[in-house]
């Protein structure tokens, strides 16, 4: 624990002040708290706070005017915003004016602890590899149920972890839910993954064991329909493929997606979302991506044409291939991404095909024979 000053609660709620105190206290933190904005400015000319946890509906001045005033008095000063109804637009306009995350009640003490003891001592989010072994041993067997041994091997290479360089936030509608809702993405530490966030705490790693029903999509050969979806501690997350792929496209391995329970989609594409990733800036980290080259078919479903399926398999290159069935008058289609057979994609005015290309140049570099993915 790194505190150089207290903890400064700010909560109209009693009881809520008197449980965080208590809670913080037992942790070996100083505390002090507030009922309202004007109680805390008088303590800000006495004390020079570590960290504050300002709720947004405060009587009189309420937390939002409050966040803005001490991005100008205090701006190194880090700010948990808390709430118990505002939502994914008050946690994007709380990021944009500076806070460092937003929390939504009822509060998770579990998830406000680790949220204080990050930002006072730059503790790293946990990894895969920092689990506890039971997590991991259950993990790696049901990965085995899908990928079966020596498909797949992991390989060192020289192309770098990347992550943002800044917050960015995206406001629209979710595209299988019409509601309003946003998006936050974050910069993270090396290692750390992809990572989504509920606005009450939950996260839920951005891989394929996290997808909603996967083991019993594994077991019958089924699939989710319409959008992909990551669930853990009954919370969902879902459409988060164009994200995903946005991200797998820039290269970026480490960051930080908080989100209202449906990622936002305007209209159907990642171009949204390529656009948000150049208005951060992507930053390169000094460890390095670890390649998944794939040696043997690897396949979920039913390999029938009038059935859902999706396999994986050797291949001298990065390509994709999609056949969807629509009734009529569409009927079959089918299409073909390749960074390096379609001359039209080199024409695109954003950067998406730059990890596909090093990856491949990477592996051929070894072995011109092996194929990645």
């Amino acid at each position: 624990m790194e505190q150089t000053g207290p903890i400064c609660i700010v909560d109209d709620e009693q009881s809520i002040r008197e449980t965080l105190e208590a809670v913080l206290k037992d942790e070996g933190y100083q505390v002090v708290s507030s009922p309202n904005a004007e109680h805390f400015e008088q303590q800000l000319k006495e004390i020079t706070p570590s960290l504050v946890l300002l709720d947004i509906w405060l009587p009189g001045r309420d937390g939002m005017s409050v966040l803005e005033s001490l991005r100008l008095s205090h701006p190194d000063l880090p700010v948990l915003m808390m709430s118990g109804h505002a939502g994914i637009e008050s946690a994007v306009s709380a990021i944009k004016l500076g806070a460092r995350d937003f929390l939504e009640k009822p509060l998770h003490l579990e998830v406000i602890l680790d949220k204080i003891a990050t930002i006072l001592s730059r503790k790293r989010v946990p990894v895969l590899d920092e689990l506890p072994s039971d997590t991991r041993l259950e993990e790696a067997k049901i990965i085995n149920r899908v990928i079966p041994e020596e498909s797949v091997f992991l390989e060192d290479s020289e192309i770098s972890q990347k992550t943002l360089k800044k917050n960015v936030v995206l406001n629209g509608k979710g595209l299988m839910s019409g509601r309003n809702t946003g998006v936050i993405l974050s910069p993270l530490p090396e290692n750390s993954g992809i990572i989504f966030r509920t606005l009450d705490g939950i996260s839920i790693q951005g891989n394929i064991t996290s997808l909603e029903n996967y083991e019993h999509a594994v077991a019958t050969h089924t699939f989710t329909a319409n959008s992909t979806v990551l669930a853990s501690q009954n919370r969902r997350v879902r459409t988060i493929e164009h994200l995903m792929s946005a991200l797998n496209m820039e290269g970026i391995t480490n960051v930080l997606v908080k989100v209202d329970e449906e990622v936002p989609n305007i209209d159907g594409s990642a171009a949204d979302f390529c656009r948000l990733i150049q208005e951060a800036g992507v930053e390169e980290q000094n460890e390095k991506v670890k390649i998944a080259v794939v040696h043997k078919h690897i396949q979920v479903g039913l390999a029938e044409k009038d059935k859902k399926h999706l396999y994986v398999e050797p291949y001298d290159g990065f390509e994709v291939r999609m056949r969807v069935n629509y009734p009529e008058p569409i009927l079959e289609q089918e299409c073909v991404f390749n960074p390096e057979r379609n001359p039209s994609l080199n024409a695109l005015p954003l950067h998406v095909l730059s990890t596909p290309s090093e990856i491949l140049k990477q592996r051929r570099k070894k072995a011109p024979s092996a194929a990645a993915i």
